[in-house]
């Protein structure tokens, strides 16, 4: 049987988000598996999985914000601005306050501009900043805005190098390792990530997720319905509309669709009267949909 859905699962560290990939796809027999977003081996947390006809929506929960706990330590930088590289600076930090931290993490609220590590997957004329970096070639990276929702010091221990401990909200392609870089650089001393987890991407928590050894249980026991989500359930933050279920065979042929109630998102959810999950249409400002994604092969 071929699963369609999400599975959220805790990363470890020392496993790479491809090396998840892998493993899903071993326990769970088929092919077609994606994860919603890359991250680092040392960072550990929540990584959604899909399945099946759900790797079509893999961009729609990429694009919601991630939240992470970490920890940054002032006064030693490394060339890959977390705590896997080798040590650039170290000076010694004086005595530091909270209100110090809470000011300049203030100033870092909203709308930023980041510079992506060369220690990234980023391309830049065609080839990856890691393997630049690797082979001791440095480029100019482009300036990325991204957006930091909300962020918050929630304690820290003095020292020569102090670890500052933090909660972050942001959008996607936000570099944490850079924020705590340039969150250093703002108390005026070198910084470097010491410590991340992911703690919630798009709709799901810590709480949610499930361990690579719990999901062996559940392959060795045929019980991956209950660990599924499904694909409209995780895309709740779209609005639904109902159509006839005479209608269902045009929604799956990808006719359009006329929308007559205001809908404030552009994309739509679209269920039959009988509660079957059938398509993402997108509005175009003219109360007309137009299907973006159609799920033929997918029962509710």
């Amino acid at each position: 049987m071929t699963l369609h859905g999400v599975i959220p699962i805790r990363k470890p560290k020392g496993y790479t988000s491809h090396d998840i990939v892998g493993f899903m796809r071993r326990l769970t027999g088929q092919k077609r598996v994606g994860h919603t977003g890359t991250l680092d081996p040392e960072v550990e947390g929540v990584l959604p999985i899909c399945l099946g006809q759900a790797t079509r929506i893999v961009e729609y929960i990429q694009d919601l914000p991630k939240r992470y706990a970490g920890t940054m330590k002032l006064g030693i930088s490394t060339d890959t601005e977390d705590q896997t590289g080798q040590v650039l600076e170290e000076v010694t930090v004086p005595s530091l306050s909270l209100d110090e931290i809470h000011q300049v993490f203030q100033r870092f609220r909203g709308e930023i501009e980041q510079i992506p590590p060369m220690y990234s997957a980023v391309r830049v004329h065609g080839k990856r900043l890691y393997e630049l970096a690797r082979a001791g070639v440095e480029v100019e990276r482009p300036k990325r805005k991204v957006m930091i929702y909300d962020l918050d010091c929630t304690g820290m221990e003095a020292g020569e190098h102090p670890l500052i401990h933090f909660d972050v909200r942001c959008s996607k392609g936000t570099y944490i390792r850079t924020l705590c870089v340039d969150l250093g650089l703002a108390l005026g001393y070198p910084a470097h990530m010491t410590q991340l987890t992911r703690v919630q991407s798009g709709p799901f928590h810590l709480s949610d997720c499930y361990t690579l050894e719990e999901l062996k249980e559940v392959s060795a026991k045929g019980h991956w319905q209950e660990v599924l989500f499904s694909m409209d359930e995780v895309l709740g933050q779209y609005p639904s509309f109902i159509v006839a279920d005479e209608d269902e065979k045009r929604v799956l042929d990808g006719w359009d669709l006329e929308i007559a109630d205001d809908y404030a998102n552009s994309l739509v959810r679209v269920y039959t009267e009988s509660g079957r999950f059938c398509a993402i249409y997108r509005i175009d400002g003219k109360k007309q949909a137009k299907p973006e994604k159609v799920f033929r092969d997918v029962e509710s």
